[in-house]
């Protein structure tokens, strides 16, 4: 649920009713201006229109839901220092009762970096911020007073080959991407042969895309992502209104498969 294009209270409604509908999961994602996907070839867009701030959405998450997990699809490692993020992702763990989940990645948006004055880099410096920050982040938890109520899971954003789907086999217990079923098959299987590079069970890290009604309309059916080894399936929801229609099928699809 990006929290963007509408106003808080239909934004709170609409997670308050995917945790009673049976989401396992409620993501809001990690950007300062909102993003228009254009068709029907999608291109991000830089808009300024009505925008919050996802840790505090995350807060707000944890204390008015019951039984989903708690995260952001994903956090953008050099926005918060590494540190402070780890400590906020106590915090939310805290307040959810052991229901947050750090989704993270490397970052992307040009216009998030500039105008809250962060330095850009190039795509080889954010990615290794991400592997420092999260190895940062890990080691904070373990010097926190209270600790996470839980070893908080890291689900990392990305499908970069090279580099991405490397620190996702070292670090990773949930791994997310989008595409069509033979990119991200093939992402799958470069995952999992980083994993046997450094000695892990690859089947240790959960495999999750998205699917039905996206950003710009594209749909994409889940079975042969199930078929590929993705068990995980995110659906969006947009404001200003969140309609939760595509929830409502993936989960009637959910309940039909048994």
């Amino acid at each position: 649920m990006p929290p963007q294009r509408g106003d808080m209270p239909r934004l709170r409604k609409a997670w308050e009713e995917a945790d009673e509908l049976g989401a396992d999961r409620i993501y809001t994602f990690d950007h300062f201006f909102t993003l228009v996907m254009n068709n029907p070839n999608p291109t991000f867009e830089e808009t300024h229109g009505k925008s919050f701030e996802a840790t505090s959405i995350q807060a707000a998450m944890a204390v008015t839901t019951k039984r989903a997990e708690i995260s952001c699809l994903v956090h953008c490692t050099g926005y918060r220092n590494p540190n402070l993020l780890a400590d906020i992702s106590r915090t939310i763990d805290h307040l959810s009762g052991g229901r947050f989940v750090l989704g993270i990645g490397s970052g992307w948006f040009k216009l998030d970096y500039d105008e809250y004055g962060y330095e850009f880099g190039t795509v080889g410096s954010r990615l290794k911020k991400l592997e420092q920050d999260i190895e940062t982040i890990k080691d904070r938890w373990t010097k926190l007073n209270p600790r996470p109520l839980r070893r908080i899971p890291i689900l990392i954003g990305g499908g970069g080959e090279k580099v991405t789907l490397r620190i996702t086999a070292k670090h990773a217990d949930a791994w997310h991407s989008f595409g069509d079923v033979e990119t991200m098959t093939r992402k799958s299987q470069i995952l999992d042969e980083w994993c046997a590079k450094i000695g892990r069970d690859p089947k240790e890290i959960v495999r999750s895309t998205s699917v039905g009604p996206l950003i710009g309309g594209i749909k994409a059916d889940p079975e042969p992502y199930v078929k590929a080894g993705f068990t995980d399936f995110v659906v969006h929801a947009r404001g200003p209104d969140w309609d939760l229609g595509a929830l409502r099928e993936i989960l009637a699809w959910r309940k039909a498969r048994g």
